[in-house]
């Protein structure tokens, strides 16, 4: 497995990262099974032994038991830690909560991000986190809340670096122009059947409706140093079925040409 430098840390990943997005079983707030809990440690295993650093959760991720399931490798492997880098995200409210009635929402308030973290500790089981994004844009976002934040998680030592999720450029500019610390990732969905960040460099100034949206995000990105994480890279698993069983036009020509690819790689 390829590595690479983060840009503005000292952190070295994998180029593939791990999604932990379903550990933690089923979308109910009832505890994992058993057969839940050695399936993700099995999971975890295997994708470390391929080369596999860097690991991806959310905090509303399963309810918080793909954290918690996550925390069980600690047993097994009570050293891991110091070979791995672990990422979280935070800022999505489900409904009810902390109330019932209350909508789902973002909150990037300083109270939210900071307990978030505190909770997200403790359901891993660590004392700090490598990275933690700010997992959409809060359209009420004040970003002096959120600089406060920062600077209080990396002063404990809870949080070493930040970044975001889902951000235009605009949206991250104005956000960093309020923290002294780079915002070193933007993680956005990106594969072969959703390639707008891409799309958007090409098609500016054509006569289309899509083409009226561009705002540069790939561009500042770049410019910046911010590295680009692809959620969903393989869409889910769409493109990684069996050509011979899709019927779509695009989807099929899609699937043939990542089996082609992986004969090729041998992968």
């Amino acid at each position: 497995m390829q590595k690479f430098n983060i840009p503005n840390t000292d952190l070295v990943a994998s180029h593939i990262g791990f999604g932990c997005m379903n550990l933690g079983g089923q979308w109910h707030r009832q505890p994992y099974t058993a057969e839940e809990r050695n399936r993700a440690i099995a999971a975890i295993e295997t994708a470390y032994e391929c080369g596999i650093n860097f690991f991806d959760h959310a905090d509303i991720y399963v309810f918080g038991k793909s954290e918690q399931i996550f925390s069980e490798i600690w047993q097994i492997h009570p050293n891991l830690r110091d070979d791995i880098i672990l990422q979280s995200k935070c800022g999505i409210r489900f409904p009810d909560d902390p109330e019932k009635g209350l909508p789902g929402r973002y909150d990037f308030s300083f109270e939210h991000i900071v307990t978030s973290v505190e909770n997200i500790l403790d359901r891993l089981k660590v004392d700090n986190l490598d990275i933690l994004l700010l997992h959409r844009p809060d359209p009420l976002m004040e970003p002096e809340e959120v600089a406060k934040a920062f600077f209080a998680l990396r002063s404990s030592g809870k949080v070493r670096h930040f970044g975001v999720s889902n951000f235009t450029a605009g949206q991250i500019a104005l956000l960093q122009s309020y923290i002294d610390q780079p915002l070193i990732v933007n993680q956005v969905e990106l594969n072969l059947l959703h390639s707008h960040l891409i799309n958007e460099g090409v098609v500016f100034n054509q006569n289309n409706a899509n083409a009226r949206f561009t705002d540069g995000t790939l561009d500042y990105c770049r410019l910046h140093k911010m590295f680009i994480q692809a959620w969903s890279p393989v869409a889910q698993g769409a493109i990684l079925r069996d050509s011979s069983e899709v019927n779509e036009p695009h989807l099929k020509a899609t699937t043939a040409l990542v089996q082609q690819l992986a004969e090729a790689k041998q992968t």
